[in-house]
């Protein structure tokens, strides 16, 4: 049932704020938030202040503070000098009274990691506008969140699962923090949004839409419902939040999703939403409510769970860890889990997007040359700054995370006879770490599958998260049940994870280049070229643009059609612009690799593997 007065945060109760930030909408038209921070003490040797060079959850730096345009410093109504020690930390001049930093930022990002700010709406997360004032960031701090000046924007309001101090209910005003970090760690969406809420756990949950959708609200807050308590049923009650409130914004093409402790931010497109005439689930909202499911576990797993590294984060620079896997690759697997466990798909669907997602691992060659703690460890460099030899050089540590994580619940559940599963391990986590603040050693999860389920699982880390072999899968699943099967794609569009419409023959068939195209546009782009593929093995390299094959014209949507007309081992000719050079390749093409997974149920199983089965899936 949605809630007549939707969502609305805690009030704040403390009443001293030695920091103080005003931040306005100043110019939408030109994407300027201006931002003042006032400091009643500042430091008598001179202020030193600067802002995020990253934002948690999104492991790349980004420097923020190259979005700042303009910045002034005063005290007692004269300026005061500052200079700037890096590229995004200042120093002020000494000054005896209260010190007033004002500078304005240039918000033009649409996305859930920075800052947006338009005539429609606006957004911002903390780590994009509010600095930092260095000695100071332990100390409550206070936001005063100002709408832009016209009539236009008469009907704005605000949703932040950030605590309320004189702010009405979903609007302009006054808001508090007990620190620094807990200022940063609240998004801030203002316009004209869709408001409404639910309960889960005994807390009040907000959803806040913004952008043209059709979307049926009370069933994705019945759905949300449905999820969120079934995370809290795993954790325990009561849930570490007082309120949470998912941020939506949905646009015509668009994913992502950022984790924050008390909210999440999302961007998808209009149609992943629930639409009113749709009474089955649509593939498009499954994935939608996959990634609220995801950014909602992270409230757990990663927000108060968390690596010793971040403990406390390091905004200034990298801060490196192992065990992004952990938190990325175990959320990833548990985002479906609990789609599954409270009734929004079905065992078809679980194994269909498992089955997914080990397709995408299987169709990268970077696995054999990138362990799964390697890849954590490289987000920094490798995983958040892919380029076109990615599928060759790295692993993704969410799809292979999961896969391992699916390979250790299901581990863990054989050897202890049901008795134990991946679900003791994250309470394990969660009352070890999560509830004490804690940061997690770079061996601490290891440690706690040891400790709480009784099995030495050293090996299975050596070879999987530590080495490059593969989750033992196709081992493992069949004694639950369940069958696991590599085959080859059945056209550049098949994403895996269910059963093909060509005959296993056909399949074996099928001709290829061994190329990955962009997806924009109409022309046969080629986005990657695969190690050992037929197209490197021809000379031709990613970026290259196929025009012709067999002096037939080439496009994105008919390249397939253009090779199904050979065989494997067959030569065609591909004419392609290299930059704007028209070159001619000679090339001998490959079967399609066995590498697209799908995961089914058995129908006759023994009692060991039923039992085990049911307690896994609930299947029988």
């Amino acid at each position: 049932m949605i809630i007549a007065t939707a969502y609305s945060p805690t009030l704040y109760m403390t009443t001293n704020y030695p920091i103080r930030f005003q931040i306005t909408a100043k110019q939408p038209g030109a994407h300027l938030f201006e931002v003042v921070c006032t400091v009643d003490a500042p430091d008598s040797a001179g202020q030193v202040f600067s802002l995020p060079a990253w934002i948690p959850g999104s492991y790349m730096i980004r420097d923020f503070a190259k979005n700042i345009v303009q910045l002034w410093v005063s005290s007692g109504g004269r300026p005061v000098a500052v200079h700037k020690l890096d590229k995004g930390t200042w120093q002020c001049a000494p000054c005896s009274q209260a010190l007033t930093v004002r500078y304005e930022v240039y918000a033009w990002d649409l996305s859930v990691r920075a800052a947006h700010l338009d005539t429609t709406h606006g957004f911002f997360n903390g780590t994009s506008v509010f600095v930092k004032m260095h000695g100071k960031q332990h100390l409550p701090h206070e936001v005063e969140i100002r709408p832009p000046v016209g009539e236009v924007y008469g009907e704005w309001r605000v949703a932040t699962g950030m605590a309320r101090l004189d702010a009405p209910p979903h609007g302009f005003g006054r808001y508090g923090a007990a620190d620094y970090d807990e200022l940063i760690d609240h998004p801030v969406e203002m316009g004209t949004f869709t408001l409404a809420g639910f309960e889960a756990g005994g807390i009040p949950h907000g959803v806040a839409i913004t952008g043209r959708h059709r979307a049926d609200v009370e069933r994705l807050c019945r759905d949300l419902k449905a999820v969120c308590e079934e995370q809290i049923r795993l954790f325990g009650e009561p849930p570490p939040m007082a309120h949470y409130l998912f941020l939506v914004t949905a646009v015509g093409s668009g994913y992502g999703g950022l984790e924050h402790r008390a909210s999440c931010a999302l961007l998808c497109s209009r149609d992943d939403l629930p639409q009113r005439h749709q009474a089955a689930l649509s593939e498009k909202y499954r994935g939608f409510l996959a990634l609220c499911s995801h950014e909602y576990f992270h409230a757990w797993n990663i927000k108060r769970i968390k690596p010793a590294a971040f403990t406390p984060y390091d905004l200034s620079k990298e801060n490196y860890t192992g065990l992004l896997w952990a938190f990325e690759g175990v959320t990833s697997y548990y985002q479906y889990v609990m789609l599954l466990r409270c009734g929004l798909i079905t065992n078809a669907d679980f194994l269909e997007l498992m089955g997914r997602t080990a397709t995408r691992v299987w169709r990268g060659a970077g696995r054999f040359k990138q362990s799964v703690a390697e890849s954590s460890f490289d987000a920094w460099t490798k995983f958040y700054k892919q380029d076109e030899n990615a599928a060759n050089a790295i692993v993704n540590y969410y799809s292979k995370g999961a896969l391992l994580a699916l390979a250790l619940d299901l581990l863990i559940r054989r050897d202890t006879r049901n008795t134990r599963s991946l679900d003791d391990v994250m309470r394990g986590l969660w009352n070890a770490y999560g509830e004490t603040g804690i940061g997690v050693e770079e061996d601490g999860v290891e440690r706690m599958v040891t400790e709480v389920c009784g099995v030495d699982l050293h090996g299975f880390f050596d070879a999987v998260l530590r080495g490059v072999e593969d989750p033992p899968l196709a081992e493992l699943l069949p004694q639950f049940g369940v069958d696991f099967e590599l085959r080859p794609a059945e056209s550049s569009d098949d994403k895996g994870g269910r059963r093909p419409k060509e005959s296993p023959d056909r399949l074996q068939q099928r001709p290829v280049l061994g190329v990955r195209l962009a997806e924009q546009g109409m022309e046969a782009k080629l986005a990657q070229v695969l190690d050992g593929g037929a197209a490197q093995r021809a000379g031709l390299a990613a970026g290259d643009i196929v025009m012709a094959v067999d002096n037939l014209r080439a496009k994105r949507t008919n390249l397939d059609a253009l090779l199904a007309v050979s065989a494997p081992g067959d030569t065609v000719v591909v004419h392609a612009f290299r930059r704007d050079e028209l070159m001619t390749f000679s090339v001998v093409l490959q079967a399609a690799p066995v590498d697209t997974c799908v995961l089914t149920l058995r129908e006759d199983v023994d009692d060991t593997a039923r039992a085990l089965r049911a307690a896994w899936l609930g299947a029988a």
